[in-house]
C-alpha cells in the first residue's frame, strides 16, 4: 500500500480477494461462507461494542471497536457486491447538506 492508497480501499480490496479466493485460514472468507446472517450478526455485535466503549469513555477502546465495525461493514459491502466507492459517492452527495434536509428529502421522519 502506498501513500496514495486509502486504507479503507486497501482493506476492501483484500476483502474482495478473500471472497474470490477463499482460504481455510481467512476470517473474512469464513464470514463470507457463513452468509449474510452471520455478517449481520457481527455488525450488530460490533456496533454494540462501539456503544459500550463510547459509554465507558476509553478513547483507545472506541478506536479499536470502531475499526472492527468499519471492517465488518466492508465485509457486508463485499458480500453484497457493493463497491465502497458507492458509499463514498453517497457521502459526497450529502456533503454540505443539512442532515435534517437530507433525511427529509428521503421521506424520513
Amino acid at each position: 500500500m502506498n501513500e496514495q492508497t486509502h486504507i479503507i480501499d486497501a482493506v476492501y480490496r483484500v476483502i474482495l480477494d478473500r471472497k474470490a479466493n477463499p482460504t481455510e485460514n481467512s476470517y473474512t472468507a469464513s464470514l463470507m461462507a457463513k452468509g449474510i446472517d452471520k455478517i449481520l450478526k457481527k455488525i450488530g455485535e460490533e456496533a454494540t461494542e462501539v456503544v459500550i466503549a463510547a459509554k465507558g469513555g476509553a478513547r483507545q477502546e472506541i478506536v479499536y471497536e470502531s475499526a472492527d465495525l468499519v471492517f465488518h461493514l466492508l465485509v457486508l459491502l463485499g458480500h453484497c457486491d457493493i463497491p465502497v466507492e458507492d458509499v463514498y459517492a453517497e457521502l459526497r452527495r450529502r456533503f454540505g447538506t443539512s442532515g435534517i434536509e437530507e433525511k427529509n428529502s428521503r421521506g424520513g421522519s
